[in-house]
Order: C-alpha cells, then sequence, then structure tokens
C-alpha cells in the first residue's frame, strides 16, 4: 500500500499545530490548516510568515523557497477540507471527548487509505483508535515543542496499527529532517513518559520547601546540563497540561511518582499555568512573555553572591582531604582562586600523585589557552601535600572528598575535630550520606556543612551548600560567601537524601531502566528520546555508564530507603548488571560495551 504523503491536513492550529504545519509546507507539502477559530487560523498564517521571514534572513532559506512554502498552506475552518489529505495530524486539546469528535468526524471525509495521526503525549492511541471505523490506519506521531527546531518524533503503534501506516509516517519523519523513534503506547510514550516523573518530583520538592525555585533550576541546569530548569519548564509547557499528562500516567501506573503534586492543581486551579497565562511558578511580563519579572519570591539582591559582608568567617586557607580526582579537582579550584591549600592524603606518597594529576590538568589548560603559564606556576605553588591530617592545624575551612562510605568520613571527621583549630569550618562533599551523621562525629557539629561539589570540579560551576538542623548560620554564610570567591553557583539544600540533583536525577534514570525491563524501548530509542526530545546532554544509559553503576545502584538504594517509596526501588536489571561486575565504561560493559584502552 503505497502512501505518497504529498497532502497533510493539521487539525487545530495552535503553536504545535502551527509548528507541524510550518515543517511541513518548507519541506514541499500541500498543508491544510484547520481550526474553528478564525483568529487561530490567522495567527498560524502571520506566524508562518514571520518565521519564514526571519529563516530568509538568517540564510536559511531563499525568498522563492518562502514564498513556495507559504502558497503551499492554506487554511480552512472545517473537517471536510481534509478530504483529499493522505495523512490527517490532530493536535487539537487533550481531551478524549474532542479527540474523539475529531476522528468519528474525519472518518466520515477523508478517504479509506488516509492516516489519521493524534499528536496526544498523554491520552491512549488504542482507545481514539478503536474509536475509529480505520483503526488499522490510526496512530500517534507525536512531535516536540518548538516542532521547527525539536528533532525527535515519537511514532506510536498500537496494537491495531497496520505496519504500512507506520513505515509511511516514519519516511515522512525521516524527509522532514526529523529522528523518528518507535515506542508502544502508553502515557507520556518515552520522553514525556520519563520527563513528566521528573518534572513533578521536582514540583513536590518545591512545595514542600525544601528549596527555593531558583536553587532547584540552577541545580539542575548547571549540575546536569540541562538546557532548562524543571520549574521553569513546566511553565513553558503549562501547568494545566502536565498536570493532565501526569494524570493519564497515574491511571496507569498507580505509581506515587506520576501523582501529581497538589502544587500543579493550585495552580492550575488559580489559572497560572505558566508562561502563557504570565503567571506559573514564576512570574513573565505578559501573558506569552518569556522574561521573568521580580516577584515576592524573588531573592533580595546580593543574595546569590553569597553572604552579607562581615556575616560569615575569614577564609584565608584551606585543607582538602582525600588523593582521588574529587579531592584533586576541589584543590586545584581553590588554589586557582587564590586560597592556599594544603592537600592530605593516607601518605606523602598519594598527596604527591594527587598534585602531580592537578599539575598535568594546569599543564593542559595552558596547552588550551585558557591558563598562562604564569598563572600555572602560582597556582601550584599555593598547594601543599601532606601525608598526615596533621598539616590542617592552622587552615579555615577544611574540606572532605574520600570514599562515600558513612563510616570512613565518620572517623575522618573525628580526626579533623582534634587536628583543626577551634573555628575552623568542616565540609563533607557527600552526595548521598547523611551530613548530621557526619558532623555527629565531631565535638562541634555547628561547624560542619555539606558541600557537594559535581566532576569534574574545576568545570562544573554548581555547589549544593546542605545545612544541618546543627549548623550555624555563620558557617552557612562563609561557604556561599566562598563559594562565590570559587566562581561557584551555590544553591541551599537541607540534609536530606540525594540533595536536589541526585533526587531527582536517579529515579528518572531508574524509570529509565524500567522501560528497558518491560521491553517497551531499547537503549539506543530512549537515550536519542532524551537527547532530542528533552535537550539532555546524555541519554539515561549513556550517563548511567559514565557514573558507574555500582555508583547509582548505591544512589538509589539511599533514596528508596530514605522516602519508602515504592517506585525508588533500584531497578532488577540494574542490581543484576553491578552483581555481574558490569558497571559501565570503567570496568569496559555496562549497558552497552566499550572497548578497552
Amino acid at each position: 500500500m503505497d502512501t505518497p504523503l504529498s497532502t497533510i491536513a493539521v487539525v487545530g492550529l495552535g503553536t504545535m499545530g502551527t509548528g507541524i504545519a510550518e515543517v511541513l509546507a518548507l519541506a514541499g507539502r500541500e498543508v491544510i490548516g484547520i481550526d474553528i477559530s478564525e483568529a487561530a487560523a490567522l495567527g498560524a498564517v502571520a506566524s508562518l510568515e514571520a518565521s519564514t521571514a526571519r529563516a530568509v534572513g538568517r540564510g536559511r532559506i531563499t525568498e522563492e523557497e518562502r514564498a513556495a512554502a507559504l502558497a503551499r498552506f492554506r487554511t480552512a475552518d472545517t473537517l471536510q477540507a481534509a478530504a483529499d489529505a493522505e495523512l490527517v495530524i490532530e493536535v487539537v486539546p487533550e481531551s478524549y471527548e474532542i479527540k474523539q469528535q475529531v476522528f468519528r468526524e474525519l472518518d466520515a471525509v477523508v478517504s479509506p487509505t488516509a492516516i489519521l495521526a493524534t499528536g496526544t503525549n498523554a491520552l491512549s492511541v488504542t482507545r481514539l483508535a478503536a474509536e475509529s471505523q480505520r483503526p488499522e490506519r490510526v496512530l500517534g506521531l507525536h512531535f516536540f515543542n518548538p516542532a521547527p527546531a525539536m528533532k525527535l518524533v515519537e511514532v506510536v503503534s498500537s496494537v491495531l496499527t497496520a505496519p504500512p501506516a507506520v513505515e509511511a509516517v516514519t519516511a515522512l519523519a525521516r524527509e522532514l529532517g526529523k529522528e523518528p523513534v518507535a515506542v508502544g503506547d502508553r502515557p507520556g510514550f518515552v520522553a514525556d513518559g520519563l520527563l513528566f516523573g521528573y518534572l513533578n518530583q521536582a514540583a513536590a520538592m518545591y512545595e514542600a520547601n525544601y528549596a527555593s525555585r531558583e536553587d532547584i533550576d540552577a541545580a539542575m541546569r548547571l549540575g546536569c546540563g540541562l538546557p532548562m530548569g524543571p520549574l521553569a519548564l513546566l511553565d513553558l509547557i503549562g501547568i494545566d497540561t502536565a498536570r493532565t499528562v501526569l494524570e493519564a500516567m497515574y491511571a496507569e501506573s498507580h505509581d506515587r511518582l506520576h501523582a501529581p503534586a497538589p502544587v500543579l492543581g493550585q495552580l492550575s486551579g488559580a489559572g497560572l499555568t505558566g508562561r502563557k497565562a504570565g503567571r506559573g511558578f514564576y512570574t513573565y511580563d505578559a501573558p506569552g512573555g518569556q522574561d521573568v519579572v521580580p516577584d515576592a519570591l524573588t531573592p533580595a539582591a546580593g543574595a546569590e553572591a553569597g553572604a552579607e559582608a562581615g556575616a560569615g568567617r575569614a577564609v584565608a586557607s584551606v585543607g582538602v582531604a582525600g588523593s582521588g580526582t574529587m579531592a584533586s579537582g576541589i584543590a586545584e579550584v581553590f588554589a586557582k582562586a587564590g586560597y592556599g591549600v594544603v592537600l592530605a592524603a593516607r601518605s606523602q606518597e598519594k598527596a604527591d600523585l594527587a598534585k602531580g594529576r592537578i599539575a598535568k590538568s594546569l599543564e593542559r589548560s595552558v596547552s588550551k589557552g585558557r591558563l598562562s603559564a604564569e598563572a600555572r606556576d602560582e597556582t601550584l605553588a599555593r598547594i601543599t601535600a601532606a601525608g598526615s591530617l596533621d598539616a590542617f592545624a592552622e587552615v579555615d575551612l577544611a574540606v572532605e572528598a574520600v570514599a562515600e562510605d558513612l563510616e570512613i568520613k565518620q572517623q575522618l571527621f573525628a580526626s579533623l575535630d582534634k587536628v583543626c583549630r577551634p573555628g575552623a569550618v568542616l565540609a563533607t562533599t557527600t552526595s548521598s550520606l547523611p551530613v548530621v551523621a557526619i558532623a555527629r562525629a565531631t565535638a562541634r557539629p555547628e561547624d560542619v556543612i555539606g558541600m557537594h561539589f559535581f566532576n569534574p570540579a574545576p568545570a562544573m560551576k554548581l555547589v549544593e551548600v546542605v545545612r544541618t538542623v546543627l549548623t550555624a548560620d555563620d558557617v552557612h554564610a562563609t561557604v556561599r560567601a566562598v563559594c562565590a570567591k570559587i566562581r561557584k553557583h551555590p544553591v541551599d539544600c537541607g540534609d536530606r537524601a540525594g540533595f536536589i540533583v541526585n533526587a531527582l536525577l536517579f529515579p528518572y534514570l531508574n524509570n529509565a531502566i524500567k522501560m528497558v525491563e518491560q521491553h517497551y524501548a531499547s537503549l539506543d530509542d530512549i537515550d536519542a528520546a532524551m537527547k532530542l526530545g528533552g535537550g539532555y546532554p546524555m541519554g539515561p544509559f549513556e550517563l548511567l555508564d559514565v557514573v558507574g553503576l555500582d555508583v547509582s545502584l548505591a544512589i538509589e538504594k539511599v533514596l528508596h530507603r530514605e522516602f519508602r517509596d515504592p517506585g525508588l526501588a533500584p531497578a532488577p536489571l540494574l542490581e543484576h548488571l553491578v552483581a555481574a561486575g558490569c558497571l559501565g565504561r570503567k570496568t569496559g560493559r555496562g549497558f552497552r560495551e566499550y572497548a578497552r584502552r
């Protein structure tokens, strides 16, 4: 059954429908845009004229190509206009009632060979197909916003969909310059199925007053390299839309991670649905605007830079305990910022090796033109390698970066308590252990705080600043000020498993593994979906193999133990791979195999 798909109707000319129509028209298709609203139709025409004019101005298309694309696009206010279409893509509101009405009317209009595609990202394609007289010709075609820019298209088959229909729209997606990913019918499909659980947890974290909206968003941008923070993304998507997707996901999964956070319902009920309303988690310059403006929750001027002048303790010298990659990176960061640094390891040999690692790192920076030879020499001169913690006797700030083991850290802090002078700030870089349990190993828990750097420390801008219920105010102020001096972005969070980044990141990674366990999608398709549809720098399985499956499993176990949510239980596949010694890149095999160096 040969389906050329040269004439395509798009039903619903909102932002997504208009974007899809633009992609199709520029790709040489005859496009019929259908909307009952005259204003929406006029808006679509204006949008297409403006966007193609910008494309000409940027040299992406010629004026002739623009004129041809505009000539291929026409609008109508009735579904009768779709009679000659070989493919109809509906992008009407996420409502079974509305979509089913559209499909029933299309059944009476289009030819028997026409393909009917739904753009839903939340509703069952199978249920919509079952209402059609031609269920074998119904499938999902899920573009991502903005459709002209985003490469991912999820092609969704139901148990009723005929393979030729899937093949035809998959070929079309490729001709449009998109990356089609084949997925089955479940709410959220792949990208949104993983994305919305993460967004929901971020909303719940904010609702619990665990961290500010700015700190949650900054943590995920800077700690994971995401293009937007989760709360800003919810505002962009539409809080009401996100809640609808989550409701559909929860109806199928009954997983508490998908139960919409109450704050989403409260904001939606108040009409505060995000950018389109001018206010959601943030306040915008106007409805539909994208510029955030200050409101009652905006941090006071200067708060981001660190502590108020005089509020903290003076820090001139820093001790870093450890000899691994993280310890070396942290020592390099402090030395570059002008601090005198004592780098202490369990032996002088290990300390010297750690300093040698820093020397190589600085040399690479010189070779790339990022650092002068003089600055390299000055930085190295500020670092003293020591084989014992006794060298920390006069430091103002001691930072621990040893193995992620509570007993080891408690022993080290007991030693720091005896060695470090009164008034010195003691910081742990733990990513998963309770800071207060480490603090209680000392006689001065008020001096102890978490400073969670991210690897590689010289490159990553984020530091999670973790206060316990015992941490003194001036210790917190000191660390905020130090972060500003070493040019890191501090985010405040409480002493809770995973802090901000890991608490949001690892449930998402765990859910990706569960998708593979359930044979819903392949590793490659899931990784592609999250990179192309979510803007993630790495897919979940790429990231898991880089982090280390053993490290990932340990963090998953900590989160599950702390929050006792069944949805956080580590995926069995992750446990099996760790038990088999398949730990990721470091062992040459994890979710994928790697060439040994």
